[in-house]
Parts: C-alpha cells; structure tokens; sequence
C-alpha cells in the first residue's frame, strides 16, 4: 500500500532544498502551516479565530496566488508565507502570544520568526499586499 503525505510533508519536502536570497525564511513555511493546523484543534480558538486559519491555510494551496509556486517554485511560497504570518499577528492580539507559543514546533524562538518573516516578506510581495489579502477574503 501506498503512503500517503500530508501537505506538511510536501511543503517540507518542497522547500528543504531551496537556496536562495529568501531561503533564511522560506525554510520556515512548513513550521508555520503546522501551527496554524494544530491551533484548529484549540478549543480557546473561537469561529473568527478559526476563519483566520482557514484563510491562510487555504491560501497555501490556491491556485492563483500572487506568486505561483507552479511558476516560480520553492520562492511562490513567500506570499503564501506572508498571508500565514499576517493572520499569526492577528491571532497573537485576539488569544496572546502564549498560545502560539504553546503550539509552535520550531526550532527557533517564534516571535523572531515571525519578525523575519513578517518583514522579509512584506518586502517581496509589499505592491500585492491588498490583492492577496482580498483574493483570501481577509481585507
């Protein structure tokens, strides 16, 4: 029988060997997927928490994003990034950065993750900003 993968596997298989300018945070896309999948599980996380989540989520695998992995490879993951760490800063405002932190995975501290990430892709995608937040129906 055949295994089959979850989209945490791909995406860590996508990315585990991308080098490039922006692999310092792109490497991070799996790790940010998977807390936002396990803060589904949280019963602190109301209904508007977890329209949030499904957003984001949902904008990993959209088709038409800003910046299709499809064309541009392990790099069309940044927007996908962007969208991910936009709605762990609005999560951190509604339900405190301990929650996060209570389900983060990585290796590295979360609150410097998400700066880096924040800002590095805010960077690259700064002139979509307001498309993809509107193609997510987060704007």
């Amino acid at each position: 029988m055949k295994e089959v993968k979850d989209f945490y596997d791909t995406l860590r298989e996508n990315l585990q060997n991308f080098r490039g300018k922006y692999d310092s945070y792109i490497d991070y896309g799996p790790e940010l997927f998977k807390l936002l999948v396990d803060l589904l599980g949280e019963e602190k996380v109301d209904s508007e928490g977890r329209k949030l989540i499904n957003a984001a989520l949902a904008y990993y695998i959209a088709p038409k994003d800003v910046i299709p992995e499809e064309i541009y490879g392990p790099f069309g993951y940044v927007d996908d990034i962007f969208v991910c760490i936009y709605v762990i800063k609005l999560l951190e405002k509604k339900f405190g950065y301990d929650l996060l932190v209570e389900y983060w995975d990585g290796e590295s501290e979360l609150k410097a993750v998400v700066d880096e990430c924040y800002e590095k892709s805010k960077e690259v995608v700064k002139d979509e900003i307001d498309e993809i937040l509107k193609y997510v129906g987060l704007k």
